[in-house]
């Protein structure tokens, strides 16, 4: 059968008007709200799909069940009433409510926000990864790397939150004084960090479009471009390279097309695709990986709600392939259109 009307497409993100802990200045910043408004336009510049915004977290509930989009399309990365820690609630409600939407599950969710348990799904698998430790930062005395330089982050966290220059840290006075600053940052009732080498190599970004029953659209592999950064500074994708336009690493850091030998890009789509699937994934997704001195691209990340932004390292590597933002939506809608059986 044709369908003749549009298809209604619910378009959630942040929340404008309500503290962002997370953001600059603690808001739900305007390049955030003009990146939702981006979404909003591409979809409807599509034949056969009509958005509408749904950012306004006081109503979402009654929104939802009065109103529900046919699918929606999942890009709260804030979580539900810009609280991170709710990111997961946001699927979940929508799966309560039975309405169909794109991107990773809640349960997908919880597993990818522990990284040392996706790093050793990943080893198990035979996946390079990075030597690691992870770290109770409630212990006492605190665990500290045995050989240096060392980098350190949260292991429950996303976005680069709590990964500062001084992640990486050169000797043990270094790593005490930010494992502690670590755990006040993280708050929580037992914050852990991993502990891991710090990898020297070229950093890659690999972005798939999709779902394993269907197959892939790969996306040609981005690179992470240092070379203008100061070097007194590590290159890092550190917190500030995402959300603070003040900062050096947002000023310096800038992106080009990957150029890496048939042998290491073959391994990263076969590796990516593996933990797509066995993550649960579902549409899109992006992984990280950053290779050591030896050359060999290792496991950094596995991102199941990458940036989806006009301006994002997923609509960079699609422009790459000739597609335009429009374009790069519309394969994630209908990445979720089939897995649904919508017509």
């Amino acid at each position: 059968m044709t369908r003749t009307s549009p298809l209604t497409i619910g378009v959630l993100s942040g929340d404008p008007d309500l503290p962002y802990a997370y953001g600059v200045d603690g808001r739900f910043g305007p390049e955030d709200t003009a990146a939702a408004r981006a979404a909003v336009d591409a979809i409807n510049a599509m034949d056969g799909y009509t958005a509408v915004p749904l950012n306004n977290h006081a109503v979402w509930l009654d929104v939802l069940r009065s109103d529900p989009p046919v699918l929606a399309l999942n890009f709260c990365d804030t979580g539900y009433r810009n609280l991170l820690r709710n990111e997961l609630n946001v699927p979940a409600l929508l799966e309560l409510l039975e309405i169909p939407y794109t991107g990773a599950t809640a349960a997908s969710m919880s597993l990818c926000g522990d990284k040392a348990l996706v790093r050793l799904l990943a080893a198990s698998h035979g996946i390079p990864v990075p030597n690691e430790t992870l770290v109770d930062l409630t212990a006492d005395p605190l665990t500290l790397p045995e050989l240096y330089p060392a980098m350190i982050k949260p292991n429950d966290g996303c976005g680069s939150i709590g990964i500062t220059p001084d992640a990486v840290v050169y000797d043990a006075t270094e790593a005490d004084a930010y494992l502690r600053w670590l755990a006040g940052a993280m708050g929580g009732n037992r914050p852990r960090a991993l502990i891991q080498d710090f990898l020297t190599g070229p950093e890659y970004t690999l972005g798939l479009l999709g779902n394993p029953e269907t197959g892939f659209t790969v996306l040609p592999p981005l690179e992470i471009d240092y070379s203008q950064l100061d070097p007194s500074l590590p290159p890092i994708l550190s917190y500030g390279s995402k959300v603070d336009p003040q900062s050096a690493y947002w000023q310096a850091v800038r992106f080009k097309q990957a150029e890496l030998d048939t042998a290491h890009e073959a391994a990263m789509v076969e590796h990516a695709s593996w933990l797509f699937e066995r993550l649960g994934f579902r549409d899109y997704a992006r992984i990280d990986f950053r290779a050591g001195a030896d050359g060999l691209p290792r496991l950094l990340d596995a991102n199941f709600n990458p940036t989806w932004s006009h301006d994002g390292k997923m609509a960079i590597m699609a422009g790459w392939a000739g597609y335009s933002y429009t374009d790069l939506l519309r394969m994630i809608l209908e990445a979720a259109r089939a897995r649904y059986s919508m017509d």
